[in-house]
């Protein structure tokens, strides 16, 4: 009878500890932000100084290049996300990476210049930025996220520099005013939608390089009349050139072992 009562004993007394730690509220350090002006900053786990944010209204913005003596090394996630009024800003050389959503839903940008010490551009960076006209992307650029240019419909040139290794999906969906676009050698994959319903892109060049184009890659482009498979593509995706309707005619290469579902559905023009 006593180890019976021991063991219930220390039964309720377990349950008692489970149900203490399941109501914990467990606190998670926050990363102290900083402010200077009408920008906010945070430092990274290198030291890195981050700007995480933007409290002003003015329409022309430039962001320092060093705070407290520290270089300003990075644009963060959601930096200026929704700043509709704005419509130029300068970005200093100092900085290497911008983040996801940096500049999401900036409807009013209109052209922007991406320092020469940019490595990345992080998904969603630009979605939505509708008077976006152009951009230069400089060399040294290795990735462009995924949907980084998304819903840029006023964008009509982008230059793709040879240090691009990856094009992401739905990179560059519905830049409806793109006409054309060459894709350096230094890209190996065109992923899913990367240019899905780019209605005015008449011409793309694929270089020898790429190996695979992604699901709905070339998905909508109407006005698009001519394209030329290279010799190094494996594989075409499910739904890779659907709705193409001014394709007229397309070499596929030997090498192309795989060819996805309604890869061609709806080219209506397609003749050979």
């Amino acid at each position: 009878m006593k180890k019976l009562s021991a063991l219930l004993t220390a039964l309720t007394l377990v349950i008692f500890c489970v149900i203490v730690l399941s109501t914990q509220v467990w606190a998670v350090p926050e990363i102290p932000t900083y402010t200077a002006g009408d920008f906010r900053f945070q430092i990274g786990t290198r030291g890195e100084v981050i700007v995480v944010g933007y409290s002003g209204s003015e329409a022309t913005v430039v962001i320092p290049s060093s705070f407290e003596g520290t270089p300003v090394s990075s644009i963060g996630n959601y930096a200026f996300r929704g700043y509709t009024g704005l419509q130029n800003i300068t970005i200093p050389d100092s900085i290497t990476s911008i983040g996801n959503y940096a500049f999401s839903g900036c409807t009013g940008l209109t052209s922007i210049t991406i320092p020469e010490g940019v490595t990345s551009i992080g998904g969603s960076a630009f979605r939505s930025c509708t008077s976006l006209t152009s951009i230069s992307i400089p060399e040294g650029v290795t990735t462009i996220g995924s949907s980084a240019f998304y819903g840029c419909s006023n964008l009509t040139s982008s230059t793709i520099p040879d240090s691009v290794t990856t094009i992401g999906s739905s990179a560059f969906y519905g830049c409806s005013s793109l006409t054309s676009v060459a894709i350096p050698d230094s890209v190996t994959s065109i992923y899913d939608s990367a240019f899905e319903d780019c209605s005015n892109l008449t011409s793309i060049t694929i270089p020898n390089s790429v190996t695979y184009i992604g699901g709905a890659a070339f998905r909508g482009c109407s006005s698009l009349t001519s394209v030329t498979i290279p010799k190094s593509v494996t594989s075409i995706d499910n739904y890779a050139f659907e709705g193409c309707t001014g394709l007229t005619s397309i070499t596929i290469p030997e090498g192309v072992t795989s060819i996805g579902d309604s890869a061609f559905d709806g080219c209506t023009g397609l003749t050979s």
